[in-house]
């Protein structure tokens, strides 16, 4: 009986230790928000976009659930291409579409020519968005909160709505072995309130 005690007892904390961990991080994310890093947002126009993609859920749009399911879909979404003999014709892009319970799908795409017609992966067409917020982050991916969030507090601070999800176009995703030298552009639709 003791034992099947301190086997609970273990497992309880385990479970608390995992949530302290979370309640951390959170904490890292709220505290940074006092020191607004220094990032330039960009209205632009995007132009419609032809992507050869792959797609999977994922748990949460936290960083720490959509990297470990984006980064296995490019990967088998280059190797594809590579098998029907194509290569990119542009940077990655990835977008998100809210599921229930707090899932997302996440898309892994690249842009390809209107000649491809799919194979082991889908073709799709994104809109051309008339206006974006864009910002440029710079590093891996795991830390992108800080980034998501200024664009959002920049959004909200200079008579903008977002209009939906941001994707991200990976300018310098993977060229480098460092994750710390990525550059990637957050790219979220908007619509002013003036």
């Amino acid at each position: 009986m003791l034992r099947l005690r301190r086997e609970e007892l273990e497992d309880q904390l385990a479970a608390d230790a995992a949530r302290l961990a979370s309640v951390e991080a959170r904490l890292r994310v709220i505290e940074s928000e006092g020191v607004m890093p220094e990032y330039e947002v960009i209205i632009k126009s995007l132009p419609a976009l032809r992507l050869a993609e792959l797609s999977a859920e994922a748990a949460s749009f936290e960083p720490e659930s959509i990297s470990p399911v984006i980064q296995p879909l490019y990967k088998q979404l280059y190797t594809a291409l590579a098998a029907a003999g194509m290569s990119p014709a542009g940077p990655g892009v990835a977008y998100y579409e809210a599921l229930d319970g707090g899932r997302v799908r996440v898309h892994a795409g690249c842009p390809i020519p209107d000649s491809v017609r799919g194979g082991e992966f889908d073709v799709v067409t994104l809109p051309a968005v008339k206006q974006a917020a864009t910002l440029i982050h710079r590093g891996t991916m795991d830390n992108v909160m800080p980034s998501v969030q200024a664009l959002a507090r920049w959004i909200a601070s200079n008579g903008f709505t977002s209009l939906g999800l941001n994707r991200e176009l990976y300018l310098d995703y993977g060229m480098s072995e460092d994750p710390e030298q990525w550059v990637t552009e957050l790219q979220e639709p908007v619509a002013s309130l003036r």
